[in-house]
């Protein structure tokens, strides 16, 4: 989706409405909106091979399955992963309480003004209406509308965008948004056993693939992302939710090789962080069912930021009782 460029004078007065302040880092745990995951063995990886030669056909930068491998079990204690993908929404209130950065796309896109929103009273009713038309882009003629209909319009506006999952973060963004809410990053091998379950199933639905239970691209949403939960068929056992579709998911870890494997490969080490789970960008692609595997592995620089790249937070569950 092409990004349109706003009027920099506009973007300029909106701007100088922005000034995040600064807040106490909240450091106690909040089990609200997460689910539960026992402790137990659970089955990473996979032994499945590319007979067919289809990772070369699709110029995949590693072979297919074979970071993979091979198949083997680790043991987790108990801990809880977010419900869903963290939304626009709490991470600008996560903004709000640091002075954290916000990703560059809210500035692109207009969201960034949600973080101010109460000074939209102070604009001008001439400057709301360019606003609504070029920067929001929202459908009403915003020509015949009055400040407290254009307001309203935005503040509606804003309340979409909130339930989207946040994208355009890095790897640090991502760490310590988790960080401030008493968590971290899900390691590879909790947000695998998350999607997975108990069984090790190649999707949280099943080992099965089903087209169109997950948002990889097949339905037109107006942002390409869709609201966190909107596919209740994308949901592993635990009850997480949007973990093969949707975003893709920054997990802790170093992008390293599994013990056992005689797979070698010049980008294992400290150099690019690992994310999971299939997003909205591959539309099109019949191969699409082997990125949405609750094993498929993927890796970028910790700067990185994509549309299409979220995240989501664990706990340790400790002495809290399953809910």
């Amino acid at each position: 989706m092409r990004k349109k460029v706003f009027p920099i004078a506009i973007m300029t007065s909106v701007l100088v409405l922005i000034s995040s302040g600064v807040s106490a880092v909240n450091e106690s745990l909040d089990f609200t909106n997460m689910v539960f995951v026992n402790e137990g063995d659970f089955i990473i990886g996979s032994n499945e091979k590319d007979t067919q030669g289809r990772g070369k056909e699709f110029a995949s930068v590693k072979p297919w399955f074979a970071d993979e491998f091979p198949q083997h079990k680790v043991h987790l204690p108990a801990f809880y992963i977010d419900k869903y993908e963290v939304s626009n929404g709490q991470y600008r209130d996560f903004i709000q309480q640091t002075g954290h950065a916000p990703p560059k796309s809210w500035v692109e896109n207009g969201y960034i003004v949600s973080l101010k929103a109460e000074k939209l009273q102070l604009v001008s009713v001439v400057k709301l209406r360019n606003l609504v038309a070029n920067m929001f882009r929202i459908d009403v003629d915003a020509r015949k509308m009055t400040k407290p209909q254009l307001i309203e319009a935005i503040k509606k506006h804003f309340a979409e965008l909130d339930k989207l999952p946040v994208t355009n973060v890095t790897w640090y963004d991502a760490t310590e948004y988790c960080r401030v809410q008493g968590g971290q990053l899900p390691s590879e091998s909790q947000w695998e056993a998350a999607a997975r379950g108990n069984a090790g199933k190649r999707f949280p639905w099943g080992d099965e693939f089903r087209y169109g239970v997950s948002n990889t691209g097949e339905q037109d949403w107006p942002h390409s992302v869709a609201p966190v939960g909107s596919y209740a068929e994308d949901k592993s056992e635990f009850g997480a939710y949007d973990m093969a579709g949707n975003v893709s998911e920054w997990v802790s870890d170093w992008y390293q090789p599994y013990d056992g494997t005689s797979y070698k490969s010049d980008d294992f080490g400290e150099k690019f962080k690992v994310f999971r789970g299939a997003s909205f960008g591959g539309s099109g692609h019949y191969a699409l069912q082997h990125y949405q595997r609750g094993s498929y592995r993927l890796f970028m620089g910790p700067n990185s930021e994509f549309e299409d790249l979220g995240f989501r937070c664990v706990k340790p569950a400790g002495k809290v009782a399953q809910n």
